[in-house]
């Protein structure tokens, strides 16, 4: 019996140790991939922050864009947070406007940590074989249930929660996007300086537009 207890104690130690070290290995990698970019940062660079040589990080992760899955379950976290917060009224339609401008103020205040989602391919490449995208999903279910409670109250002109979720996530991030990657102030002759005030107006817009 105490032999048993004894073996349960060492599985329990090193898990937690594992455990221990995945966490440092991610907050370590969060820091560099924000700080430095995605691209320039390797397993070398990381194990040196951490100063443990590359295999060790290999031993959890096969690869760079594993690593960056993790990292981005990381930021869908701080993400949900924010959601958690800000969108908390009792209306549907006014949850929808909360739910849409906190997700533009997220990129605004961690335009790193949204590159790394929503831009970038590379933590895709972990999951292509996978049918759903763990990530993203408590996000995206979040603004399809909303949505649909909206169709439901025929608050907004959408008939299918579907289309309606993908038309609002799809005109908040293009917006984003193009702002974050220096398209919008190049096209529209908009400066930077202005630039928020716009695109909060165009989401302003978009959503009198969608409303029933």
């Amino acid at each position: 019996m105490h032999r048993k207890q004894f073996n349960v104690g060492i599985i329990e130690r090193k898990e937690r140790e594992k455990a221990e070290m995945r966490r440092r290995i991610v907050d370590v990698a969060i820091q560099m991939f924000v700080e430095d970019g995605y691209e320039k940062v390797s397993i070398r660079n990381i194990a040196d922050k951490i100063e443990y040589s590359p295999a060790t990080i290999y031993l959890y992760y096969k690869d760079k864009d594993q690593l960056l899955y993790d990292v981005q379950t990381e930021a869908f976290a701080t993400l949900a947070t924010e959601f958690q917060q800000k969108v908390n009224s009792n209306e549907p339609f006014r949850r929808l406007e909360q739910l849409t401008h906190a997700y533009i103020e997220f990129s605004r205040n961690h335009p790193e940590l949204y590159d790394l989602m929503f831009i970038i391919k590379a933590p895709m490449n972990a999951v292509m074989k996978e049918e759903k995208w763990m990530n993203g999903d408590p996000a995206y279910d979040a603004l399809y249930h909303l949505m649909q409670e909206c169709i439901d109250k025929k608050l907004v002109k959408f008939k299918d929660a579907t289309i309606g979720t993908l038309s609002v996530w799809g005109f908040a991030h293009g917006l984003v996007s193009l702002h974050l990657r220096g398209r919008c102030s190049k096209v529209s002759r908009v400066s930077d300086e202005d630039m928020p005030g716009v695109v909060d107006e165009a989401i302003k817009e978009y959503l009198r537009m969608i409303k029933a």
